[in-house]
């Protein structure tokens, strides 16, 4: 039996499965091929169609010419080929000296990694342009200010097994792997991922220490798996895990946390639908930072997971000049809800050492949510929290539409300004508040 692989640069926006058999599929290679080819009797065709942007088939023609479109659409190929060095950046990219300097200074963990999928979203000469920024490495990150930690929420305190956190009463965070197919700059796991041989490793009999563990416990429900990136593990490791973790009875629900579907989003591949709607209920927690990531595989890789049944949430990191503004998070949470991904959490950016030209103030933070709140629909508002450090968990913050209180009213301030009375008579939040004149 012969096998014909048969890709399409263009393909339709919904996809044909990974791997479909013909009742005559002779005919359908036959019709396809050139008149001069020998004709064929029997043939297997797989298709992992998967669609290209634009964007990116000029960045693959220019960049990687020897490249055809099925290998730049195997996930395996994008992992291996990820760009990791200083010649290899400065192939594609026009450095900045400041971004040179800081990829030749760097050591040990959060090493340089993106793959060129990632890179052909980015700019090639400008050195503030958002995505760039938060994957090149600069001097800035070699700088620690106060406040500023290794491990700033406490993890490595709350590890109860090596690789399991038990912060909270009922659930776990599973680190499964140091792997990361990107390595985001701010990333708040900065002092483990990418650096295998270092202080942080990431086993078989780890995992099984851990799955005792949480076995042993039957307080834990929900757990949620990350890392580095889990969706950066085969099919059938990630399968293994989930079965294991499934097979525990009081496990309710598990959560992925992965940046995968945004910076490597043909890792969505049919086979792994499959192994993920085998172990529901499944839920995904994306991380998207900007619109400009909100791409044509993107748009796919979100369908597939939705399709399949998956919740799927963004976690955000607020991150200063790159997207800490309402007419750049107002874009990108519109075309996570057209993508069936509800934004969850917009982080305040951990004070990861190195960290200090990421972070805004607290005060950006509730000023971008009050230009939200009211202002689109709530769907799109994700709760603006700090995680807090020292393992304190994640204290949401919200802007302040307590005005005060007059008798039985509260008063309330809406999201245009004006006040509004709700009589609670038995209440005593605004008690401790003047109410200026003409407010009431």
């Amino acid at each position: 039996m012969k096998l014909l692989q048969v890709e399409a640069e263009e393909p339709p926006s919904r996809p044909l499965a990974t791997s479909q058999r013909f009742s005559k599929p002779h005919s359908l290679i036959n019709a396809l091929a050139p008149a001069s080819a020998p004709r064929l009797d029997t043939v297997v065709v797989r298709m992992e169609r998967f669609p290209v942007g634009p964007q990116t088939r000029a960045f693959r023609k220019l960049f990687y010419p020897e490249v055809d479109a099925a290998e730049w659409n195997d996930w395996r190929w994008q992992a291996r080929a990820r760009i990791r060095t200083l010649a290899e950046l400065e192939r594609i990219f026009v450095l900045s000296d400041d971004e040179r300097d800081a990829v030749i200074r760097h050591q040990g963990s959060l090493p340089l990694g993106i793959t060129p999928y990632y890179a052909s979203l980015m700019s090639r000469d400008d050195a503030d342009e958002p995505l760039r920024r938060t994957h090149i490495p600069v001097g800035t990150e070699y700088i620690k200010t106060p406040g500023e930690d290794d491990d700033p929420l406490g993890e490595d305190g709350h590890s109860v097994v090596p690789g399991l956190v038990h912060r909270y009463p009922d659930r776990v965070l599973f680190l499964a792997t140091g792997f990361c197919s990107t390595y985001c700059r701010y990333c708040t796991r900065s002092r483990m991922v990418g650096e295998p041989g270092g202080d942080y490793s990431f086993s078989r009999p780890q995992w099984e220490e851990a799955l005792d563990y949480i076995a042993a416990h039957p307080e834990i429900r929900d757990v949620l798996i990350s890392g580095g990136d889990p969706l950066t593990l085969s099919d059938e490791r990630l399968d293994y895990l989930l079965g294991r973790l499934r097979a525990i009875k009081h496990i309710e629900f598990v959560r992925l946390g992965t940046k995968v579907p945004v910076v490597l989003p043909m890792r969505v591949t049919r086979a792994l639908i499959r192994v993920l709607k085998k172990h529901h209920p499944l839920w995904m927690s994306l991380h998207f930072t900007h619109p400009t990531e909100l791409t044509t595989e993107v748009t796919e890789a979100t369908a597939r997971l939705a399709d399949a049944g998956i919740p799927l949430g963004s976690q955000t990191v607020l991150l200063k000049g790159i997207n800490d503004s309402v007419e750049t998070l107002k874009p990108l949470f519109h075309g996570l809800l057209t993508r069936r991904v509800r934004p969850y959490y917009l982080y305040q950016c951990d004070p990861i050492s190195g960290s200090s030209h990421f972070r805004t103030s607290v005060d950006k933070g509730l000023e971008i949510i009050q230009g939200l709140r009211g202002h689109t629909t709530g769907y799109a508002v994700p709760t603006y929290v700090i995680d807090a450090p020292g393992g304190g968990g994640k204290i949401p913050l919200i802007p302040d539409y307590v005005v005060g209180r007059e008798g039985d009213d509260l008063l309330l301030k809406n999201f245009e300004g004006n006040i509004y009375r709700y009589t609670d008579p038995d209440g005593t939040v605004g008690a401790d508040r003047a109410i200026a004149a003409g407010q009431a």
